[in-house]
């Protein structure tokens, strides 16, 4: 993970606790996204009450956009626009560990995706999956959010070490994004997939989602 010292460092939280990479839901490309969320985790508690998802984390890079580039893919952009009117105002949130970070210092590409896209980007200090906090002060500070506690929050995104990994660090719900925009064939790509299947095959499951904000 070059330049991100926060995915460096909170992945070796996966030898003490390797269920912080699983998620809670698995979906192919964006455009299978479930709208309203919390279609996607029914059932997960048997006859308990079931999810409450009053906000969206948004990963940006081979999520809905093509890797480097500040828009929508085209194939994307009615759910993208269906997202927008399910979790309006602050409740959906770019999280990039690009636009709005320390490698967009001036903050030009989190301007340009956000007049592109209509969503707020959260310019964080601290990249994923170690901004969780920075998050959960987003929706605590935004009234229209909703937002009482972490899982109350689902976290979208194609990487398991830092979208799905942070989501579980929060309490929050993960959705993997497993293939995404774009074929990538890289390291990274396939030790995730590598790892994700050999816990699933020995009976890990994602953390259950707590209350409560950090």
């Amino acid at each position: 993970m070059p330049g991100n010292l926060s995915g460096t460092f909170n992945v070796l939280r996966l030898f003490t606790n390797p269920s912080l990479c699983l998620p809670h839901h698995t979906i192919s490309t964006f455009d299978q996204l479930p709208i309203p969320l919390s279609s996607a985790f029914a059932g997960r508690h048997g006859n308990e009450k079931p999810a409450d998802i009053r906000a969206v984390v948004l990963d940006k890079d081979n999520c809905f956009a093509v890797p480097q580039q500040n828009h929508i893919h085209e194939p994307y952009s009615e759910r993208f626009q269906q997202l927008r009117q399910a979790y309006p105002g602050s409740r959906l949130l770019i999280v990039s560990n690009s636009a709005g970070t320390s490698s967009d210092p001036n903050g030009a590409e989190a301007d340009l995706l956000e007049r592109n896209t209509g969503v707020q980007v959260l310019r964080h200090s601290t990249k994923k999956p170690g901004c969780h906090s920075e998050i959960m002060a987003h929706f605590r500070n935004a009234p229209d959010s909703g937002v009482t506690c972490a899982s109350q929050v689902a976290v979208v995104g194609d990487r398991l070490f830092t979208d799905v990994m942070m989501a579980n660090m929060m309490g929050s719900y993960g959705v993997w994004v497993r293939e995404g925009v774009i074929e990538d064939h890289g390291l990274l790509t396939r030790l995730e997939k590598g790892v994700s299947g050999f816990l699933l095959r020995r009976g890990y499951v994602a953390p259950d989602p707590r209350s409560g904000f950090e």
